[in-house]
């Protein structure tokens, strides 16, 4: 991807993309305001009382982050809603580290109560920012973004040069390695890390919590993108945080 963001806009992102995972594609204890499976830096939203955790490490920047925006978040939203799952997310630098980074920090300047919002319209808008970024104009893409979520040219230019925002997303994505993270997105759900692998009976690629493959009345849940399979799994872990 050719563009010259970084050097016309914030020096800081050639740090990023320094420190960004190649992949696209650790519970600190609890606080107040934070279940036992969160930590400080982490963003997060729905009731703390919530029977599911869900955690994602995600990136604004990561084509599979954004196929698990669209076909997923609309269901996770419902779970959010009636208090049976609070979604948190952790931010990674894969895919351009440079545009993932331009997107947190955009994120991070809504404030918190705006920051989910955000990532929403960076996600849904993904494939204008990269289409943007080829011919140099990321910038005035990330602008159009910041007007709708009501910042000012401004706050956007000073939000963007907010080098303890990079430090703190440059951390985030340090962390993440630490905790063994490659690849986004990535997920744990009550501590436990859920990914794909084949399933025991070699029907295909299923979805494991730790070591086992979870499983319901359905058989085994198969490894999609899909309200319907993260419903599943959503359940699964309810009836068990439930027994």
């Amino acid at each position: 991807m050719a563009f010259n963001f970084a050097r016309s806009f914030i020096p800081a992102f050639a740090a990023a993309t320094a420190l960004a995972l190649a992949a696209c594609g650790g519970n600190s204890g609890a606080a107040d305001g934070r279940t036992e499976f969160e930590r400080e830096g982490d963003f997060a939203r729905g009731s703390v009382d919530a029977p599911v955790v869900f955690i994602e490490y995600g990136s604004t920047a990561c084509g599979g982050c954004a196929a698990f925006h669209q076909g997923v978040y609309p269901t996770l939203n419902r779970y959010v809603e009636d208090g049976t799952v609070r979604l948190v997310f952790r931010e990674m630098l894969t895919g351009s580290a440079e545009l993932a980074l331009a997107g947190f920090m955009l994120a991070r300047c809504a404030g918190e109560e705006r920051y989910f919002d955000v990532l929403d319209v960076l996600f849904e808008q993904q494939q204008a920012i990269f289409m943007a970024a080829q011919r140099g104009q990321a910038r005035q893409q990330f602008q159009t973004i910041a007007r709708s979520a009501g910042l000012s040219d401004q706050e956007f230019r000073a939000c963007m040069s907010d080098e303890s925002a990079v430090d703190a997303i440059n951390e985030s994505n340090q962390r993440a390695a630490r905790d063994g993270i490659n690849a986004t997105p990535s997920f744990f759900i009550n501590g436990e890390r859920v990914e794909p692998n084949r399933a025991p009976d070699g029907s295909g690629v299923v979805y494991f919590a730790g070591n086992m493959p979870i499983e319901d009345e359905q058989g085994f849940v198969p490894a999609q993108f899909t309200g319907d399979t993260f419903a599943r799994i959503i359940e699964y872990f309810r009836s068990r945080a439930e027994e």
